[in-house]
């Protein structure tokens, strides 16, 4: 069985004041920090496709619109070990080049050097699919991968 590019990779977290989010070119994850204990009858959370809001024990964790729409009917959370929400949302648009800029509309943005490595791993993910006899788990890039890198599809093979 195969194991994931960003299982190998590793991730590229952007850390924010509850947790941290990070993404895939089809998927953003947010990891919540919750008090140990929490139960899941304590968590109030709405996934829309343009809309995120997550309260726990009736405190607003996060609430705004997100940085780019998502498929809503394949938004999950889960909470794991009552001390952590994971939430995964499906993006609509999952090229390379759709790198997330923040999380929220002017909320909980990744740094400039956390935005270009997001990138980069966005990058060489699109790289492994197109070519998935490479690994490209331990390899860098440089030069032309803002965007999602350069647009080899009108090469002839």
């Amino acid at each position: 069985m195969s194991v994931h590019f960003d299982e190998r990779s590793g991730v590229i977290p952007c850390k924010t004041p509850w947790g941290v989010w990070y993404q895939t070119m089809e998927e953003v994850f947010i990891e919540v920090n919750v008090p140990a204990g929490t139960s899941a009858k304590e968590v109030k959370c709405n996934l829309g496709s343009k809309q995120i809001e997550l309260y726990v024990k009736g405190r607003e964790i996060f609430k705004g619109k997100l940085f780019q729409t998502t498929v809503a009917d394949e938004a999950t959370w889960t909470l794991e070990d009552k001390s952590l929400i994971r939430i995964i949302l499906m993006k609509t648009n999952r090229d390379a080049g759709n790198c997330w800029g923040s999380l929220l509309e002017g909320e909980y943005s990744a740094d400039p050097w956390v935005q270009d490595q997001m990138q980069k791993k966005l990058t060489l993910e699109r790289f492994q699919r197109e070519n998935p006899g490479f690994d490209f788990s331990g390899a860098d890039i440089s030069g032309n991968y803002g965007g999602g890198g350069p647009d080899f599809s009108n090469l002839e093979k």
